[in-house]
């Protein structure tokens, strides 16, 4: 039970999960990733925390649901990391209404012995993580960093590293997304609506989209609108990322919600090293470009694939996306 404790720090000597400590996590969940900025999720807090699917904010790009349950898996995640610098395990109970499929789960909380560090640095990084779309040098220290991210993973997903041999048919992948969308009016009117000038909470600003000369150093990449800024990170001439593929053992609500945790935990591990990523789904949209991805790796449901590279010394850090204000994204109920 969360109760209304008079707490304005989180206080590992205090035994009552304090409303505002479980407010102040919520928050730092919605830095999470989300497909095009669209932050689908919905939290309830009433007594218990429940996360729900905001199905008025899934796109037509996916009519699964997939991206929108990753999305929120991502931020189910993200608030796992908090909870856990405030001092608090969080055990989900998923999917927990039979008869509601947007109620995705409600939170249990134990109460831990110790946060370390590593807990602290771990919210510091998702607070800081963000979708780099420009090109990558070469991962540093990559060996020690792979194995860093799959153990941040764990059996939440399958993790598996393309060879560089293979990267070619990854922008086969993304050609072919692309070329069988051309005429697709649908699609392209909701790329235009997500990357609008106006949009001032949500969806992608112009500064976090790429120029025609950025876009052409980076063989893997949705295709945006281009931004007219002049062309930055000019001493990377092309993308040196390692690619790599998450892939579940299904193709359920359950898997896609869980991947997106796989994913949140990936990419934090990745800024907690350093490194720079951007997730890539579009080449998993379509069932032509998914097999090709799929083969590569021999897996039956690919769901993602993330660039992860490093970028120059005192490359300028990017301003955070906005995000849709607390009162958008948390309901009270029950007092």
């Amino acid at each position: 039970m969360i109760e209304a404790v008079n707490s304005e720090v989180p206080d590992m000597a205090q035994d009552v999960l304090a409303r505002n400590v479980v407010i102040k996590a919520v928050q730092a969940a919605c830095r999470a990733p989300s497909i095009h900025n669209s932050q689908p999720w919905r939290w309830v807090l009433d007594g218990d925390l429940q996360l729900h699917l905001d199905v008025n904010r899934v796109l037509h790009v996916d009519p699964a649901r997939r991206e929108a349950l990753m999305s929120c898996g991502a931020a189910l995640d993200h608030f796992r990391i908090a909870m856990a610098a405030f001092g608090w395990l969080v055990r989900p109970d998923y999917f927990p209404n039979p008869n509601d499929n947007t109620h995705l789960a409600t939170m249990n909380f134990v109460k831990m012995h110790y946060v370390t560090d590593a807990h602290r640095n771990r919210l510091h990084a998702a607070e800081q993580r963000h979708t780099d779309r420009l090109p990558f040098l070469a991962p540093r220290s990559w060996p020690l960093n792979e194995q860093l991210i799959r153990q941040a993973v764990g059996d939440r997903a399958f993790v598996d590293v393309l060879p560089e041999a293979a990267r070619h048919r990854v922008v086969e992948a993304a050609q072919l997304s692309e070329g069988l969308r051309q005429y697709d009016s649908d699609y392209r009117y909701e790329i235009d609506w997500w990357t609008a000038p106006f949009k001032f909470s949500e969806g992608i600003p112009e500064s976090a989209l790429p120029s025609e000369g950025e876009r052409g150093r980076v063989d893997v990449a949705r295709e945006f609108p281009l931004a007219l800024h002049q062309s930055r990170r000019a001493s990377v001439s092309k993308d040196e990322s390692t690619l790599v593929v998450l892939s579940t053992g299904g193709d359920t609500p359950r898997d896609f919600l869980t991947c997106g945790e796989a994913l949140s935990a990936l990419l934090v591990e990745a800024t907690v090293a350093g490194l720079s990523t951007c997730t890539l789904t579009h080449v998993i949209e379509l069932v032509a470009s998914r097999q090709i991805v799929g083969g590569l790796v021999e897996r039956e449901y690919p769901e993602a694939v993330v660039r992860i590279g490093s970028v120059p010394p005192l490359d300028p850090v990017p301003a955070p996306t906005p995000r849709r204000p607390l009162s958008a994204v948390l309901q009270f109920e029950g007092g």
